[in-house]
């Protein structure tokens, strides 16, 4: 038929004319030709295949919780885990009659090429000890600390001689060293220049060559007729020493001993030492002339003196006499004064008048002092000045500086400060130009001496 629709395989038509049978919900579309209904497609077939079990998400709650929005604030920080306690385990306690005594755990021993390489497989000790040590004399001497403590007293020329005692802890094991060597060294060290020591003597003696030693060794050595020119000194600024170091070498960390010495420097009686005399005072107001018997004193020796008042116009309440030490270090633009008061004797007390003639007498025994030393090696200088210090009754202070120097002299032949005291008082009493002005009680004094 030729308006007739065809059927497809499924039983719906091929085609249909426009304005053909419209689908209906409840039933399928009806035929444009004989008005039969078309039967509704077949339903789906569901998949029997079971579905896989959903799996749990083992991401932490944190991390699940859905992200805040900008404008939240972030959550707060978790609280801080509490720490630890730290439980200490009691020592066993031993059982008596059943357990041991426990002693130290052994500690386990380094390896000796470790030892070897880092310098501690063998670890000697140095030791100075001169030849005449028993018989030496020893004097003692101020140390930068301010202590006193006794060395060996050495002069200019005299032979150093001893030997070098190097004693192994561990006699089983071996000492590799590069060589052992003796020093002799003068050397001044300025204390705002501790960096830089100045060496003016320097002696080296070789006592062993690179090797090694299985046992304790003594090496003996001798520095014939050693020059020392200074004095040792300890002062405020600087110091000038002598000591002895002895020195193995080894390849990391040398082994170094020293032994300090103290030089005395012995001089003679200067051929000219003329007494000082100078007049000094203010105009009108004080004129007074003092007197000392020598401008040169040994360090045991007696200042003998005496003031003369030849005009006095002020009230002087007391006078005294000072002894002044001023070290000088420094060369050039770096130079520095140290002023230091070594004694203070008072000589007068009250006011004295016109003509009156006060003595002077002071012991030199008593204070420590040392020789003067004038630009030692370009370095400092060590001066002694004797101050005379007058003060009236407003508590005004007039003084006078006179230079004066020491010297040290050999304890040849010993005498006792009285008899060299009245020595001394003989000789400048006997050349003394005022022979009008004569201290009271002198004739009594001369009466003694005789």
């Amino acid at each position: 038929m030729a308006g007739a629709g065809r059927r497809g395989p499924m039983g719906a038509a091929a085609a249909a004319p426009e304005g053909a049978g419209r689908a209906r919900p409840g039933g399928g579309a009806r035929c444009a030709v004989r008005g039969a209904r078309v039967p509704p497609p077949p339903p789906r077939r569901r998949c029997r295949i079971a579905a896989p079990p959903l799996r749990r998400c083992r991401r932490s709650a944190a991390a699940a919780a859905p992200a805040p929005s900008p404008v939240s604030l972030p959550p707060p920080p978790p609280p801080p885990r509490p720490l630890p306690r730290c439980r200490r385990r009691r020592p066993a306690q031993p059982r008596p009659g059943r357990d041991p005594p426990a002693g130290p755990r052994a500690q386990p021993a380094p390896h000796p090429a470790t030892m070897s390489f880092f310098g501690f497989g063998q670890s000697p000790e140095l030791e100075l000890v001169l030849s005449d040590a028993e018989s030496r004399r020893r004097v003692e001497h101020k140390t930068e600390e301010g202590k006193k403590e006794k060395y060996f007293l050495f002069y200019d020329g005299e032979t150093v001689s001893g030997r070098v005692v190097l004693t192994l802890k561990n006699p089983n094991k071996r000492l590799e060293h590069q060589g052992i060597k003796v020093e002799f060294i003068g050397q001044i060290e300025l204390y705002y220049d501790r960096g830089n020591h100045h060496e003016f003597v320097s002696l080296v003696k070789d006592l062993a060559r690179p090797g090694e030693f299985t046992q304790s060794q003594t090496f003996d050595f001798e520095f014939t007729h050693v020059e020392k020119p200074y004095e040792s000194y300890t002062g405020q600024n600087v110091k000038l020493r002598y000591f002895l170091r002895a020195t193995v070498s080894r390849r990391l960390n040398d082994v170094v001993k020293e032994m300090d010495i103290v030089v005395h420097t012995l001089s003679t009686y200067p051929e000219l030492n003329s007494s000082i005399k100078m007049e000094v005072g203010i105009e009108d107001c004080l004129h007074i002339e003092f007197e000392y018997n020598k401008s040169k004193y040994h360090l045991k020796d007696v200042i003998v003196g005496k003031i003369y008042f030849l005009l006095v116009r002020i009230k002087i309440k007391h006078m005294e006499i000072d002894i002044i030490k001023r070290e000088t270090t420094g060369t050039g633009p770096n130079v520095y004064h140290e002023n230091d008061t070594i004694a203070k004797y008072e000589i007068m007390d009250g006011a004295p008048v016109r003509g009156e003639s006060i003595p002077i007498r002071l012991f030199l025994a008593g204070y420590e002092l040392t020789p003067t030393m004038r630009d030692i090696n370009k370095k400092f200088s060590v001066r002694y000045y004797l101050n005379l210090v007058l003060i009236d009754e407003e508590e005004r202070r007039y003084f006078k500086q006179q230079e004066v120097v020491l010297w040290r002299k050999g304890d040849i032949v010993r005498k006792s400060m009285s008899h060299q005291a009245a020595i001394a008082s003989q000789r400048f009493e006997g050349t003394s130009s005022h022979g009008e002005a004569k201290p009271p009680g002198q004739p009594a004094e001369n009466n003694g001496r005789q």
